[in-house]
């Protein structure tokens, strides 16, 4: 195997012309530059060097290795200096996969201050809604994916091959439209909304709205079903029904023609940023995860 190190050694030998200006050019002795070449040329198996008395040539190997050590060294260089700049986050890239209402909210606040610590981090964001994000990330389509899960909904063995940092807990409100008999409520029982028509979200909290109301003795009517909080939101407003959405959803609309209501029992959603566990060493990486921590936090 050639090193690079005695490709170094051997240009500055072909340059000066003999081992110890070779040595003093390099900095070490001419022994030592004599001992590297030995290790090169057994290394690649035939002479490199010709030496009558004082002088020294090059073989015909020894001639077109150097010629490719410019290449090889120079090469290297440039990868040394990549490499360099990522893990000082002068440099790198995230692709980031994340749900709708963290994209309108967490995601912002977070590639904001990344942004702002280290420009040269650029950060791509896709949406897709748990489980296909986690999917994503497992078949190496992105670096973190930020998902949620309902609790009690999955055992902790879901993303036992997966980093979790674990950001907030979001908890589910209902929506009311202004003029409903329990607008100005504060808390309502689920169960109490047994007759109304509903609006229902994405295939996954729809099958938990359902596991929901099913659990306080009654099957919700669906009239409706959208993946879009802002049509949620109107749909309440204009009469057609109400809803229950996580706070965070709620976050990014803006509520018109509506009332949100505690409602009981609780039902929170926990929601988490998750990558592979050599991805968690990268430091762009561990930079993203932690400026969306920072952003749950506020």
């Amino acid at each position: 195997m050639i090193e690079a190190r005695h490709l170094r050694v051997l240009r500055a030998v072909a340059t000066t012309g003999s081992f110890s200006a070779a040595g003093r050019e390099l900095g070490c002795t001419q022994p030592a530059v004599s001992q590297q070449m030995k290790a090169l040329e057994t290394s690649v198996g035939t002479p490199l060097l010709i030496r009558t008395g004082r002088e020294m040539r090059l073989t015909q190997a020894g001639e077109a290795l150097v010629r490719h050590a410019a290449g090889i060294l120079a090469g290297l260089t440039a990868a040394e200096e990549e490499v360099a700049a990522i893990a000082g986050l002068r440099a790198g890239r995230v692709r980031l996969v994340s749900f709708p209402s963290g994209s309108s909210t967490l995601v912002p606040t977070a590639l904001a201050a990344l942004r702002a610590a280290h420009p040269g981090t650029r950060v791509f964001l896709e949406e897709a809604e748990p489980p296909a994000s986690v999917e994503m990330l497992r078949q190496g389509d992105c670096d973190i994916a930020l998902a949620f899960r309902y609790e009690g909904a999955a055992g902790p063995e879901e993303w036992d091959d997966l980093v979790v940092r674990r950001l907030l807990s979001d908890r589910l409100v209902g929506l009311v439209p202004e003029g409903h008999r329990l607008a100005r409520t504060e808390t309502v029982e689920i169960g109490a909304l047994s007759a109304e028509p509903w609006i229902a979200g994405c295939p996954r909290c729809r099958g938990h709205l359902v596991e929901i109301c099913e659990g306080a003795g009654f099957t919700p009517r669906i009239d409706f079903a959208t993946d879009d909080y802002p049509a949620v939101v109107g749909l309440v407003g204009a009469g057609l029904g109400v809803a229950v959405l996580p706070e965070l959803a709620i976050e990014s609309v803006r509520p018109k023609g509506v009332r949100t209501v505690a409602v009981e029992p609780a039902v929170r959603r926990e929601i988490v940023a998750l990558t592979l566990p050599d991805l968690a060493q990268v430091p762009a990486v561990a930079a993203t995860l932690e400026q969306l921590a920072k952003a749950a936090a506020r």
